[in-house]
Parts: C-alpha cells; sequence; structure tokens
C-alpha cells in the first residue's frame, strides 16, 4: 500500500518551492522557505473558575487537529484576575510533518471560507522573522466541531513558524501556498 501524501506537501514541492527559488534567486535548495511547525492555542481565562471549560477547550482543540493537547499553566500569579502560579489556564498544540499539512489544507479550504463576513486575513500579522501569527474569533468555523455540543464559542490562535528569514519571504510562501491575505 502506497503511503498518502498531503495535497499541500505535494504543492509546495512541485510549484511553490521552485517558484520562491526564482523570484528570491537562491542558490542553494536549502535557502528555499519552509513551514516548519504551526502552533494551535487557545487561552480559557474562565477555568480559574469553570474547570469544565478547560476540559470542553482541550477536547475540542483534539478534535480539529487529531492530536493529543498539552494544558498549559500561568507563568505567574495575577491577583487582578484571579490567576495563581501552576494555574491551568489555556491548551495547546504543535503540528508537524504530516498532521501539519492536513491541518494548513483544512484551515485554508473548509475553515476560513465559513468565517462569516470573510474578507481575508491580515497581511500584516508577522513578527519580523518570517512567522505568522493568525487569530480566530470562534472555533464552531471547522466541521469538526458540533454547534449543538459546545461548552461556549472560543477563539483560536494559530502561529505558523517558517524557516524564513524575512517577512517578504514569510508572506511569499504563504501566499503561493494559498492563504487567502486581504488586500
Amino acid at each position: 500500500m502506497a503511503d498518502f501524501v498531503p495535497n499541500f506537501k505535494v504543492k509546495y514541492k512541485e510549484t511553490v518551492a521552485p517558484e520562491l527559488m526564482k523570484e528570491f534567486n537562491y542558490k542553494s535548495v536549502m535557502q528555499i522557505p519552509a513551514l516548519e511547525k504551526i502552533t494551535v492555542s487557545v487561552g480559557v481565562g474562565e477555568a480559574t473558575t469553570n474547570k469544565k471549560l478547560l476540559d470542553a477547550a482541550v477536547k475540542e482543540l483534539e478534535q480539529i487537529t487529531g492530536q493529543h493537547v498539552v494544558k498549559t499553566k500561568a507563568k505567574k500569579s495575577i491577583a487582578n484576575f484571579k490567576v495563581r502560579q501552576g494555574q491551568e489556564i489555556g491548551a495547546m498544540v504543535t503540528l508537524r510533518g504530516d498532521n501539519m499539512w492536513y491541518f494548513l489544507e483544512r484551515l485554508i479550504s473548509i475553515a476560513l471560507p465559513r468565517v462569516k463576513d470573510f474578507r481575508g486575513v491580515n497581511p500584516n500579522a508577522f513578527d519580523g522573522h518570517g512567522n505568522y501569527s493568525l487569530g480566530l474569533t470562534e472555533q464552531i468555523i471547522f466541521p469538526e466541531i458540533d454547534f449543538d455540543k459546545i461548552e461556549r464559542v472560543s477563539g483560536l490562535n494559530i502561529a505558523f513558524v517558517t524557516s524564513a528569514r524575512t517577512d517578504e519571504e514569510g508572506y511569499a510562501l504563504l501566499k503561493k501556498l494559498g492563504m487567502p491575505f486581504a488586500k
């Protein structure tokens, strides 16, 4: 049985990488920017008073990514928010390899078009080193989430970590992969 290769991985190797090589005049194929990992995280502020919300967020994140989720703890105490150091207040998952490519394909092809009044993602959310951060206001745009069974609508943070050295290279990589940037 032949292994199935994700469509976006094939697209990257066959079309995107050669185009980037030509566009930026790289001397070596190792200079071509690549997607290294995607980190999906969710913060649950009310987890300090209601542990059930954090468990629901973990379950939903596992459904969306298809991978085990890690609960994140508060790094320091903040009295105004009633948060103690070491208290579980969020969840995150890091996607690499084929899981990363499958998630990227589902995000671009299925989830983002389901966003209400969608006009593209912010092209200015790069960090200066070619990495991109995307915030979603609702987790219900993913088809894996059953609308009737969610505890509450919560947002997601998605970070795309690339090997690009500049924001222009990172933008070109994500744009050629199909990321719908706003004009």
